[in-house]
């Protein structure tokens, strides 16, 4: 069955705001991402969370990337992890961040961290840690694609994959045009495969929960097929995940808020001159929106 998402299905989703709260109430986000071609993506994923309601999000990436991006985001804090070639996380860094990992209750990786082969073996450590844990996790980007490389079949239960068509070519390895054609079949077949939640991004996202229910997003438009789009997503769903939300419910309603967030910008910007980074200002509009009556 598949089931349209809707506003009335999830308003109910909306994390709730106790007055008698502090950071700690509203979750904390550890962020591993970027690169030094790729800094933006560490932004946006970054900054969004808070954005959303999170209450700390910490940026684990290269020295260089923070140095650049630091001052742009001076809400986020940061964790300095070793680089390869200065322009890349070092493949041991892993031993770094397991210093600190257990202060977060929620992970993301893969924004902008390259397919450096250098990468590999950081992310097959974060992937064999996180399994060992309850935490949730958002995957995304260049974390699939170097999952897509490595002997790894089984992703955190409490996780969420978000792939585009070639990402998931390649952790699939059937052609796009394959599953462009039963874009809710290749879905299921991503979640049985990993074990996780799935979220097939693109015209009209398919979701594929852990349990194999199928939704369909009806939120979104051609101004938001632009680079740092997905980045942005990631910062959402993380944000929601912080807050308390299942991995089912932060998907429902981090897609339809990330579409919504487009159609207001869309409105507003016309839909060729909407960037990823106004989806982040139109948020709030649409998390109005949705709490209305």
């Amino acid at each position: 069955m598949n089931t349209f998402i809707t506003k009335k299905l999830i308003k109910e989703f909306l994390p709730t705001r106790p007055k008698n709260s502090n950071k700690g109430t509203f979750g904390k986000v550890l962020n591993i991402a970027g690169c030094y071609n790729y800094q933006g993506a560490a932004y946006l994923s970054s900054i969004t969370p808070l954005k959303i309601g999170a209450g700390l999000v910490t940026l684990a990436t290269i020295e260089s990337v923070i140095n650049n991006i630091a001052a742009n985001m001076p809400c986020v804090t940061f964790y300095p992890l070793r680089d390869f070639q200065k322009n890349y996380i070092a493949s041991d860094a892993f031993s770094e961040l397991k210093k600190v990992i257990e202060q977060y209750t929620v992970y993301s990786i893969g924004p902008g961290l390259s397919t450096e082969p250098a990468l590999y073996s950081f992310v097959d450590d974060f992937i064999k840690y996180a399994n060992t844990k309850k935490n949730k996790v958002v995957i995304d980007a260049d974390a699939l694609n170097i999952i897509s490389k490595l002997d790894i079949n089984k992703l955190p239960e409490n996780s969420i994959i978000t792939p585009h068509p070639m990402e998931l070519s390649r952790l699939l390895k059937i052609s796009i045009d394959e599953i462009q054609a039963n874009r809710i079949e290749a879905a299921k077949k991503t979640t049985k495969k990993y074990g996780c939640a799935t979220i097939l991004k693109g015209n009209e996202t398919v979701v594929c929960t852990k349990d194999l229910e199928i939704y369909t997003n009806t939120t979104g438009n051609s101004s938001m097929a632009k680079a740092g789009s997905g980045d942005v997503l990631t910062g959402i769903l993380s944000g929601l995940l912080a807050q308390g939300l299942t991995t089912k419910q932060a998907a429902l309603l981090g897609v339809y808020l990330h579409g919504l967030s487009g159609d207001i910008a869309r409105r507003d910007l016309s839909e060729y001159s909407v960037l990823a980074s106004d989806l982040i200002k139109y948020l709030p509009e649409a998390i109005k929106v949705i709490k209305e009556e």
